[in-house]
């Protein structure tokens, strides 16, 4: 079981590892920094060091429930010592992003009580579907204004972990239309922007919504009759 250190703590660009495993196209290792994806969050990529060899992890991701670093070319042999660096330019800015997101679902769910019909991200720019009958240019700008009064507000962002018994007494916590929980779920994480909005969540982000910046509603579309878009972007 590899250890996830994204999960605990968003900021660690640098990290030593044993590979337990090699498989064909990479290496299980025995903890790790990068973050694996999902959520609409791309995984990370970087690289792996070993004394003077350097591999180039392309993709990190769940392959028969091992989580595998896909590397080009050759790979460490099993029980090699590493240290790993993610690229931090990338990483940093889809924290911001997803952040960026989740202020604009807060304030759509609390002032419009609309649920997340999807959503995706690449670094710098996400776009969110919410079940909502009606859109316009002046219910966009009119969100954008929200949702960048949230960024000023500097809230501090907390990480928890919660029994899956104490996530179904918390109203709302899932936000999604559809319960996207699996089953085997037993032990839920969750991202706490105070004062604003509370939801189940895997991936990384920033610690105050300061750190996001300006963001900018850059698009919106109707994707049906109860399913409308926003488009956002980080300002720079």
């Amino acid at each position: 079981m590899t250890e996830l250190l994204a999960q605990t703590d968003a900021y660690l660009r640098e990290f030593s590892a044993i590979v337990t495993e090699v498989v064909e196209g990479g290496v299980v290792l025995d903890r790790t920094a990068f973050y694996i994806g999902g959520g609409g969050q791309p995984c990370d990529t970087g690289v792996l060091n070993a004394g003077e060899q350097t591999y180039q992890v392309k993709k990190v991701g769940r392959v028969d429930g091992k989580i595998v670093h896909q590397i080009d070319g050759p790979l460490p042999t099993q029980d090699t010592a590493v240290t790993g660096s993610i690229d931090w330019d990338t990483r940093y800015r889809l924290m911001r992003t997803h952040t960026a997101l989740h202020i604009l679902c807060g304030v759509v769910w609390r002032d419009y009580e609309a649920k997340v019909t999807g959503g995706d991200m690449k670094p710098g720019e996400a776009r969110m579907d919410f079940e909502l009958e009606q859109m316009s240019s002046e219910f966009a700008d009119e969100v954008e204004k929200k949702i960048n009064d949230e960024v000023a507000a500097s809230r501090p962002i907390h990480v928890n972990n919660l029994s899956r018994s104490e996530a179904e007494q918390v109203p709302d916590l899932i936000r999604t239309k559809i319960n996207l929980l699996p089953s085997n779920i037993v032990e839920v994480r969750t991202i706490d922007i105070s004062g604003l909005d509370l939801q189940a969540d895997g991936g990384t982000h920033v610690a105050n919504t300061l750190e996001v910046g300006v963001i900018k509603v850059v698009g919106h579309e109707s994707k049906g009759r109860i399913n409308k878009r926003l488009r956002i972007a980080l300002a720079d």
